[in-house]
């Protein structure tokens, strides 16, 4: 544990650093590591315990340029989403919303390469509603996953704040969230003794952060800074993606395999405990397979499916879907190792 905690506060400090230069997303940059380390509940309060100290800190440091605007549309409006998003953790899996997290961050790629026009628009020329909407989608999508970070920080820099706006209006923003998360959190239990030594390194390397990162800001141009936020955005993703979708690969038991059928091939993907069959034939061209059970069978087939089971050893079925089709239904039967098979449709 030790060891964990010394290279976790490492990557953190430079985390933050790295957070700092772009306008935030050091929590996604952290989640990947933390879901090494602990289980996906516990993640969002180890992250979270970190996060929280490093709003304070920053504030802190740039007081002075919180755009007050900003901060008496959005906090209001993120403060239900964020009771809502903690509420939910408990009957959704957090890494699904990492996944599609990750994919939207990717998706920043094309504003990575977009030339720089060199104008900057002013916040007041932004609809209020805009904001308060920023703000609901942030509560709720932090309160689920314990981040927000990069994944709004385009909002932060279209709307035309300096390096140092940025930074101190995210951390007014979301300090209040973050104390209010982690209640919510201890609350439902979503916690353990190895998330809060873990919480406290990420805590001790944001301060560190917050109060070194004042000498590095005055040598980051605007354009630099964006370039940054914006490729930091899409590296997050990218890895965010991956170590996600590993996850969710052996949490759920997802995996592809393929055999070759005659003159086509067949692909199964396997999801918890079910298999959706996906089916190439030159004849009857792409087939979507799904296994059914007796009872969602349609009446008149549940009479053909009584007459044929019972004398067969082990019967499967299975429902297709083909492109311009009506559905059908497929009637697997084994009997003393042979296979035979039959061909429904909802009209049979």
């Amino acid at each position: 544990m030790v060891f964990k905690i010394i290279l976790l506060f490492v990557g953190a400090v430079a985390a933050f650093w790295v957070s700092a230069v772009c306008g935030g997303g050091a929590s996604l940059v952290l989640i990947p590591i933390l879901n090494l380390m602990l289980p996906a509940s516990t993640v969002p309060f180890a992250l979270t315990a970190g996060t929280v100290t490093s709003s304070v800190s920053r504030i802190a440091v740039f007081k002075k340029h919180i755009n007050r605007q900003i901060f008496l549309w959005f906090v209001p409006f993120s403060i239900p989403a964020v009771l809502l998003g903690a509420w939910l953790i408990k009957f959704i899996n957090p890494l699904y919303l990492q996944l599609l997290v990750g994919v939207f961050l990717v998706a920043n790629l094309r504003r990575l390469f977009r030339p720089d026009t060199g104008t900057r628009q002013e916040g007041g020329s932004r609809p209020r509603y805009v904001t308060a909407l920023v703000g609901f989608l942030a509560g709720f999508v932090s309160g689920i996953t314990g981040a927000v970070g990069l994944l709004f920080n385009r909002f932060y820099l279209s709307y035309g704040l300096s390096k140092e706006e940025i930074i101190a209006t995210r951390a007014a923003n979301e300090v209040l969230l973050h104390v209010i998360k982690l209640a919510i959190y201890i609350a439902l239990g979503l916690y353990s003794k190895a998330a809060l030594y873990l919480g406290i390194a990420v805590a001790a390397a944001s301060v560190l952060s917050s109060y070194t990162i004042p000498y590095i800001l005055p040598y980051i141009s605007e354009r630099l800074f964006k370039k940054v936020g914006y490729g930091t955005m899409v590296v997050s993703g990218i890895v965010l993606l991956s170590g996600t979708a590993v996850k969710i690969a052996d949490h759920d038991n997802l995996y592809l395999s393929t055999t070759s059928i005659g003159d086509g091939n067949e692909a199964t993907i396997h999801w918890r405990e079910s298999n959706f069959v996906m089916e190439y034939a030159i004849d009857d061209g792409l087939e979507v397979e799904r296994p059914v059970s007796y009872d969602e069978l349609p009446p008149r087939l549940r009479e053909k499916y009584d007459g044929l089971a019972g004398g067969y050893d082990r019967v499967l079925l299975e429902k297709v879907f083909k492109f311009g089709k009506p559905p059908g239904y497929e009637f697997y039967g084994y009997k003393n190792g042979k296979l035979t098979k039959l061909e429904w449709d909802e009209t049979d």
